[in-house]
């Protein structure tokens, strides 16, 4: 036996391996074609692109929700000031000028210490309209008419504080010269109408109407009921229940005292009051007839008549009187009026009082017309 045969006999031989178990090929990814990846491409942008379509979409729905918002919230702002306005000026009227006026006529036949504390009162009164008008929520867009408001207020609570403190004085003796000065704080209450009229209502309609806020309109407001209150003779027949020339002529005869304005024409045209539109032809020249009854039981002579139109910011004033009136009878008595221009006018006509006469309601008329050129 050779030596390497021993070795080879000798030598452990190792155990033989186990067979693998076979292995399942992973799959494969698909290899796509390029025109497949496009349309991967694609259906992203378009996704994404309907995305941001969809949030543009809802951010205009909230925009347009919140504008909408905002803008009922204005709306309902203008309304409650315009509202609150209304309500204000409707008080000062009512509750101000209208007693005012009632306690002054026939004056000297109250007592004067009730007609002073009552003006007195009336002051106060005006005076909380004018806190109220301050502490009113003003949207942006009424600063203008609210400016010219808080004026018109102002006016009308200073003008009663005067007049009150010159009742006395005009029940106490001196009735002329008080009449005067009583005269000339009468003419704040016309620069509160006219502002009411022409710098308050107008502009608040026009924001309104600005802002889209249909069939609601301003309130009007008017403190002076005639301009009879502005002439100091007027005012102390009123006041004291008779004229100045009577004062001066003697005792009443006995029995009532008044006059009455029955109706108004021009031409054949009959004047209806306001807020009837009258429509005036014949030019510039329009000759009013006012048909004038005695309502006493004396004749009454020179009774007085005056007509004062009022258009594109002038007052065109005249004046006519009848010289004598049987109880109980009508005169009718025409006054010419010139250069009244073309357009929209306000008439009023004011029988003045005759001695005596204390009942002034049925003195006067007012009438809205259009004046044809």
């Amino acid at each position: 036996m050779s030596f390497f045969d021993d070795g080879e006999e000798t030598a452990t031989r190792p155990a033989a391996r186990a067979p693998r178990a076979p292995q399942t090929p992973r799959p494969r990814r698909p290899q796509h074609a390029d025109g497949t990846r496009a349309a991967d491409q694609h259906t992203v942008v378009v996704r994404r692109r309907a995305a941001a379509g969809v949030g543009v979409a809802l951010l205009i729905l909230i925009v347009l929700l919140v504008n909408g918002c905002l803008k009922s919230q204005k709306t309902q702002a203008l309304k409650e000031y315009n509202r609150s306005v209304g309500q204000i000026s409707g008080e000062s009227d009512q509750k101000v000028a209208r007693p005012l006026f009632s306690e002054l006529t026939g004056a000297s036949a109250k007592s004067t210490v009730e007609v002073e504390q009552q003006l007195n009162q009336l002051h106060l009164e005006a005076q909380q309209q004018q806190a109220r008008a301050k502490g009113l929520s003003v949207p942006s867009e009424m600063e203008a008419p609210q400016r010219n408001l808080l004026l018109a207020l102002d006016l009308r609570a200073e003008g009663v504080a005067k007049i009150a403190s010159l009742v006395r004085t005009a029940l106490g003796g001196h009735a002329k010269q008080a009449s005067t000065l009583i005269a000339g704080d009468m003419e704040s209450f016309l620069a509160s109408d006219v502002i009411y009229s022409q710098r308050i209502t107008p502009l608040i309609e026009q924001t309104l109407q600005a802002s889209g806020i249909e069939g609601v309109s301003a309130a009007g407001s008017r403190f002076l009921p005639n301009l009879g209150w502005l002439e100091a003779s007027t005012v102390q027949s009123r006041i004291a229940g008779q004229s100045a020339s009577a004062a001066q002529s003697g005792p009443l005869a006995p029995g009532t005292h008044g006059s009455a304005l029955i109706g108004v024409s021009v031409g054949e045209n009959t004047l209806a009051s306001e807020p009837t539109l009258n429509h005036i032809s014949g030019g510039p020249n329009p000759t009013f007839t006012a048909t004038v009854e005695d309502a006493g039981e004396n004749t009454e002579t020179n009774v007085k008549v005056d007509v004062t139109v009022t258009a594109q910011g002038k007052q065109l004033k005249a004046t006519r009187s009848i010289n004598s009136m049987q109880a109980g009878s009508k005169v009718n008595v025409d006054i010419p009026v010139e250069n009244v221009p073309a357009g929209t006018a306000k008439i009023e006509v004011y029988v003045e009082p005759v001695p005596g006469e204390t009942d002034l309601e049925n003195n006067k008329g007012t009438y809205l017309a259009i004046f044809a050129s």
